[in-house]
């Protein structure tokens, strides 16, 4: 298995010094980030939908109810657009036309397929609860045989996969760095807040290990 993802569907047309396109770099921003952006069209009509994911190994999985109009046509085939970005920073000019972002995003377009098997399907399932808050999967009930029946999971093969990526200050025009306005970047970083417990708890129980030791960096 190769470790580079490049063909000529996943390389970038524009700004390709951003793009990367090995698996270490790809895998590394799809564990950090869990809420992906799915597009898909149907009859002329784009979608775009927010939604969890977790990835294993080379696949990614994503799932909700049987009835979603998103995994109905997705597993017939319909060609996919699944992204992540993650923001690092607001990168702030001299110039309004040059503000920016840095950021570390993926794209992977394919097509996604329905999980069946039963027994990958409750692995694909934990793996998309551990994406989100790691640990947390043996923590809870796990799903009942009917809340898996009411439940489809699809998954999606990372060989479509390529990261783009911006680092670093502005890059202003060379004459507007003699202008006396400040420019430079404005790091974001998620940080959880206090836990706030459940009104309809019955009993105390202590924060759990997943909530306290919660963290985006993988």
């Amino acid at each position: 298995m190769t470790d580079k993802l490049l063909t000529a569907r996943t390389k970038l047309g524009r700004l390709p010094d951003r793009g990367r396109h090995d698996r270490e770099t790809i895998h590394r921003i799809l564990d950090e980030a869990f809420l992906c952006h799915v597009g898909f069209s149907v009859d002329g009509q784009p979608f775009v939908i927010p939604t969890g994911y977790g990835r294993k190994g080379e696949t990614l999985y994503i799932h909700g109810s049987a009835a979603s109009r998103m995994l109905r046509n997705l597993q017939k085939g319909t060609p996919a657009c699944f992204t992540v970005t993650l923001v690092d920073g607001l990168v702030l000019a001299r110039s309004a036309f040059h503000h920016s972002m840095n950021y570390r995003s993926v794209v992977v377009l394919g097509t996604a397929t329905l999980v069946e098997n039963s027994a990958e399907k409750v692995e694909a399932l934990r793996a998309i609860s551990e994406q989100i808050i790691a640990g947390r999967w043996d923590e809870v009930r796990h799903p009942t045989e009917q809340e898996l029946k009411a439940t489809s999971v699809l998954r999606l093969d990372l060989s479509g996969a390529s990261a783009k990526i911006r680092t670093g200050p502005p890059k202003d025009d060379e004459e507007d760095y003699s202008l006396p306005i400040w420019a430079g970047v404005l790091p974001l970083v998620m940080t959880p807040g206090m836990p706030l417990v459940d009104p309809g708890m019955k009993f105390d129980a202590e924060l759990p290990a997943s909530v306290k030791n919660y963290s985006r960096s993988r």
